[in-house]
């Protein structure tokens, strides 16, 4: 686990339109001292209808960020079929295979955890993902908000990061959040 930020995505429905959100922290640490608090950790994809956000080594981080944006172009925006090539390709190249970074990536209909060996995950429950330092307090807030409150989804994305920051040392309460 990467000792580096909290990122959490999620989709779904709310009020009969399907939704995407993703949010993230704002904290970057160099061992155990923040050098920055207000860092961006998410983006648009494919002409923002692609969510995406990083944990990890930065520079790494945007090299996959820069790899997947060109193979989605290749696949017109699929994001499955962007997501499978993306595995392939990171699993033949030896330089890859060494970045230290996660990614999450979604829309409205998929959402995915490209993992740091190449792995592409789809959450169990097919809508809440969550990666970083925080991340499983930021999931575990999320799916609790989720079964058990009328929140918006935008709403449990920036509560559950909230309550990360207040317990993960490595994830702070300067939350940005992107929606689809």
């Amino acid at each position: 686990m990467f000792e580096a930020t909290t990122i959490l995505g999620y989709k779904g429905e709310y009020k009969g339109k399907k939704c995407a959100i993703i949010g993230g922290d704002g904290q970057v640490t160099f061992g155990n001292c923040v050098l920055k608090n207000n860092a961006t950790k998410i983006r648009t994809l494919y002409n923002g209808q692609i969510l995406s956000g990083f944990a990890g080594s930065t520079a790494d981080a945007f090299s996959l960020f820069d790899m997947f944006e060109r193979i989605l172009e290749g696949r017109k925006g699929d994001l499955v079929r962007s997501v499978l090539e993306f595995s392939k390709e990171w699993r033949k190249d030896k330089y890859l295979r060494k970045l230290e970074a996660m990614m999450i990536v979604l829309d409205s209909e998929h959402i995915y955890i490209l993992s740091g060996t190449g792995d592409v995950v789809e959450p169990e429950d097919g809508k809440i993902a969550a990666i970083g330092s925080g991340g499983n307090y930021a999931l575990s807030a999320a799916r609790a908000l989720d079964a058990h409150s009328q929140l918006s989804p935008r709403e449990i994305v920036e509560h559950s990061l909230k309550i990360a920051g207040e317990l993960c040392i490595y994830t702070n309460t300067n939350i940005k959040i992107l929606a689809l």
